[in-house]
């Protein structure tokens, strides 16, 4: 559960990043009689950045924690039997969730109370549905997601299989993989001098 509610955050990456964008107000001066305007101002005009840099930070977080659980893919391999690559669903994701949420006014409390909402509810789908594999930010950094049926053991066909990879992936391939969540695996390809 830690897991996915941390892919949740890097899935929100650049929100968050544009977010930091469009509201961080700092304060410019290149004059003779320019002054701090102290910690305490500056971090009172930027409240909604100051959380969207948490939020990133724990986005970066999970990353790492994610590319640490994939060095440990234990060596369980699969024959892949049937494969449709499902990568269009990192663009749904960005397009249903995160170019219109940059559009909130944040300079109106209600406005942020309700992106704060639509934002925990989101995160609950996001996490009960399992559509942590849909996540625009692994897109960027090189991910690809499939969905296949394989032969995990000695005869044992296992049907709409997420894989969530770096390699591209044919039929026939041979993966190792390392199980996310029930449906949902991370997966390396195998090759042949291995």
């Amino acid at each position: 559960m830690t897991r996915k509610i941390g892919l949740f955050f890097l899935s929100l990456w650049l929100l968050f990043l544009l977010i930091v964008i469009i509201t961080a107000e700092i304060p410019v001066c290149f004059g003779d009689n320019c002054e701090f305007i102290g910690w305490t101002n500056l971090l009172k005009s930027n409240i909604i950045p100051i959380f969207c840099l948490i939020a990133l930070v724990i986005g970066v977080v999970s990353f790492l924690d994610f590319r640490y659980q994939m060095k440990g893919t234990p060596e369980l391999s699969v024959k892949i039997t049937e494969i449709q690559n499902i990568d269009y669903e990192h663009l749904t994701f960005l397009t249903t969730y995160i170019i219109p949420l940059v559009c909130f006014q944040f300079e109106n409390l209600r406005y942020i109370l309700t992106f704060i909402v639509i934002l925990f509810v989101i995160g609950l789908i996001y996490i009960r549905t399992d559509l942590f594999y849909a996540n625009p930010t692994l897109a960027i950094l090189g991910f690809k997601i499939y969905k296949i049926s394989g032969e995990f053991r000695k005869g044992e066909i296992r049907k709409e299989k997420i894989l969530i990879t770096k390699n591209k992936l044919q039929l026939n391939d041979r993966i190792k993989y390392f199980k996310l969540d029930e449906r949902i695996y991370y997966a390396s390809k195998i090759h042949a001098d291995e």
